[in-house]
C-alpha cells in the first residue's frame, strides 16, 4: 500500500511538472516557403533569380528569443537546395544547420521542414542558400531576434525598425558563375551593389525627431561594403547578437556575411536624404543609393553623396578595433555580457589557418593549410553519428600553415566539448577575407599586419572584445579569435566569400564528447534526409 501511495505521489508530481512545462513552452512560429526561379529586372535587364514565396529578397523572419522556428521549405528548383541560418547557433540541433556537412540537400520537387529554436539569442542575422552558387541568385532574407520583454536593452526602444540587405550583384546568372568557377576561372568583378534587392528606388520613411533601428546585413558573395546615411550619424548598438559600446560613426564597414544594428535619429531638416552603400577595397568603386524620406517631405535629396572610405585598409582596421562589447548590458539573458571573463580562461588548443589560392589539376582552387575542401556525398554529421567509414578522417589536416602544394580533401579537425581554443586566421593574399563559424560565436581579440606570431598575444583585447560569428581578415594580415566550444556538433568553418568557399576554402570543426545526451545534442530528427552512404535505419 505504501509503495502504491509513493507511486501515485510520483505520478502526480510528474503530471504537475508536465502541465507546467507545457504552459511554459516557448512560442512557435510556422512558415511555409516555396522556392522557385523567377524573373526580375534587377540591373535594367530581366534576370533569373531565386524567389521565396514569390519574393526577392525573401521574407524576413521576425521572432523573439527562444521562439521555436518551423520552416517548411518546398524546393521547386531543378537542383538540390538548402538554406542555412547565418549566425543562428542551433544549440543541440546541429541537424538544422543547413549545410552539406550536416544535411542532405532537399531534392527537386520535394520539401523538408527545419525545426529549431532561437535559443538564448538576440540580434540581427540573415539566411541564404548554402548549396552551389544559389546565393548569387537570391533566396536570402533577414532573420531578426528581438529581446524578451523581461530583458532590458541598453537603449531607448526605437519607434520602428528597418531591415536593410546590402549586397553585390552580377548580371551573369548563378549557373554561369558556377560554370566559370568549375572551369578554374576566378569570379569576375561584380556589376553593381543592391539595397534590398534594388539597384535604385528603395526608400524608407520616418518622422522628424524620432529614432529608428536599422538592421543591416551584407548578404553579398564577395564584396565588403561601406554603409552611411547623408546628414545623419549611426550609433552602433549591436553586432551579431552582442550589445556593443554605443560608438557614433559617420559610416560603417560591413564585410561579407556580417550584420550590424544601428540607431538613427531623424534630427535634420525635413527633406529626403541618400542612403549610400559603396564597395571597399575594389577598383573601380561601386556605389548604390536608397532614400531616407522624412514624412511630409517635398524636397528631393541633393548631391554630392557623403564621402566614404575606398581603399583605406588601416581606416577599416582602426574602426574594427573600436567595436567593443558592452560589458554591463544584457544580451538574451539577464546576466551582464561581461560576466563571462573570456580573457582569464586557459586556452587548450591553438589553430592557425592560412588561406591560399592555388592551381590543382590545372584549375583554380582555394585551400586552408594545404587542403582544398571537397564535399563528400555523405554529410559528415551523418557519417559521424552512424559510424560510417570512408567519409572523412579526423585531424587529416595540419593545424598550422604548410609550405607544400595544396591537394583536394575533406578537412575535419577534432575538439572536445567545452574546449576553449584560439584560432588565428592568417591571410597572406592581397585580398580581404571573411570567415564564419557556425554553431557558436567568438571573441575577436586581435587584428594585425603581416604574419602572426605568439608574441602578438600581448596585443590582444582580453577585456571587451566583441563576440560575433563572422570576422574579416585584412590583406596580408591576421585576425585572432577566442572560442568557447560549448555546442556539440559538426560545425562549418568557412570563407563567407562564397566563390572561395565553393572552391574549397572551408573545413569542419567536430565538437565531441563520448556521452549521448539530449542535454547536449538531439538525435537525428524523424524527418532527416539520407543520402550517399547514409541509409535510414
Amino acid at each position: 500500500m505504501r509503495q502504491a501511495s509513493i507511486l501515485y505521489f510520483c505520478v502526480g508530481i510528474l503530471a504537475f511538472l508536465s502541465d507546467t512545462w507545457v504552459q511554459a513552452e516557448d512560442p512557435y512560429r510556422y512558415y511555409t516557403w516555396t522556392v522557385t526561379y523567377g524573373t526580375r529586372t534587377v540591373l535594367d535587364i530581366p534576370q533569373t533569380v531565386i524567389l521565396i514565396n514569390g519574393q526577392f529578397p525573401g521574407p524576413n523572419i521576425e521572432c523573439v528569443t527562444n521562439d521555436n522556428i518551423i520552416v517548411n521549405v518546398i524546393n521547386k528548383l531543378n537542383e538540390p537546395f538548402l538554406i542555412t541560418w547565418n549566425g543562428i547557433k542551433q544549440r543541440r540541433t546541429i541537424w538544422q544547420d543547413g549545410v552539406l556537412g550536416t544535411n542532405c540537400p532537399i531534392p527537386p520537387g520535394s520539401n523538408w521542414t527545419y525545426k529549431f529554436q532561437a535559443k538564448d539569442q538576440i540580434g540581427t542575422y540573415n539566411y541564404f542558400p548554402s548549396t552551389a552558387m544559389h546565393r548569387a541568385a537570391g533566396g536570402f532574407g533577414g532573420f531578426n531576434i528581438a529581446s524578451r520583454s523581461v530583458i532590458s536593452i541598453p537603449y531607448p526602444i526605437p519607434v520602428a525598425e528597418f531591415t536593410l540587405l546590402i549586397s553585390d550583384w552580377y548580371k551573369a546568372g548563378h549557373q554561369a558563375l558556377e560554370q566559370n568557377l568549375d572551369q578554374g576561372k576566378a569570379l569576375p568583378f561584380p556589376d553593381a551593389l543592391l539595397i534590398n534587392g534594388l539597384s535604385k528606388g528603395a526608400s524608407i520613411t520616418g518622422e522628424k525627431g524620432q529614432t529608428y533601428k536599422f538592421r543591416i546585413s551584407n548578404v553579398g558573395i564577395s564584396t565588403s561594403i561601406n554603409f552611411r546615411i547623408q546628414g545623419h550619424t549611426l550609433t552602433l548598438v549591436e553586432v551579431e547578437g552582442s550589445h556593443t559600446m554605443q560608438e557614433v560613426y559617420e559610416s560603417l564597414d560591413v564585410h561579407v556575411g556580417q550584420s550590424v544594428t544601428v540607431l538613427v535619429k531623424l534630427n535634420s531638416a525635413v527633406k529626403d536624404y541618400f542612403i549610400v552603400a559603396s564597395s571597399r577595397f575594389t577598383k573601380p568603386i561601386l556605389t548604390t543609393t536608397a532614400l531616407l524620406r522624412y514624412a511630409g517631405s517635398n524636397t528631393p535629396p541633393s548631391l554630392p553623396l557623403p564621402i566614404g572610405p575606398t581603399y583605406h585598409v588601416h581606416w577599416s582596421m582602426k574602426q574594427a578595433r573600436t567595436i567593443r562589447l558592452n560589458l554591463t548590458a544584457n544580451a538574451a539573458r539577464p546576466n551582464p555580457q561581461g560576466s563571462f571573463h573570456y580573457g582569464t580562461i586557459n586556452v587548450v588548443k591553438t589553430f592557425v589557418f592560412a588561406n591560399t589560392a592555388e592551381k590543382i589539376n590545372g584549375k583554380l582552387r582555394y585551400a586552408v593549410n594545404g587542403i582544398s575542401y571537397v564535399d563528400p556525398s555523405t554529410p559528415l554529421k551523418l557519417a559521424d553519428w552512424y559510424n560510417i567509414p570512408g567519409v572523412f578522417s579526423l585531424n587529416s589536416m595540419k593545424t598550422t600553415p604548410v609550405n607544400t602544394p595544396a591537394v583536394l580533401g575533406t578537412s575535419v579537425i577534432g575538439t572536445e566539448l567545452h574546449d576553449f581554443v584560439e584560432i588565428v586566421f592568417q591571410n597572406n593574399e592581397n585580398t580581404i577575407q571573411s570567415w564564419h563559424l557556425s554553431g557558436t560565436s567568438f571573441y575577436v581579440v586581435g587584428y594585425g599586419d603581416n604574419v602572426w606570431s605568439p608574441s602578438m598575444r600581448k596585443r590582444y583585447n582580453l577585456l571587451d572584445a566583441v563576440s560575433r560569428h563572422t570576422v574579416q581578415v585584412y590583406p596580408t594580415a591576421w585576425t585572432a579569435i577566442y572560442v568557447s566550444l560549448d555546442n556539440k556538433g559538426m560545425w562549418n568553418l568557412r570563407s563567407a566569400i562564397w566563390p572561395r568557399r565553393y572552391l574549397g576554402q572551408q573545413l569542419y570543426v567536430r565538437v565531441w564528447n563520448d556521452e549521448r545526451s539530449l542535454f547536449t545534442e538531439t538525435d537525428p530528427p524523424p524527418n532527416a534526409l539520407f543520402c550517399g552512404l547514409a541509409k535510414r535505419p
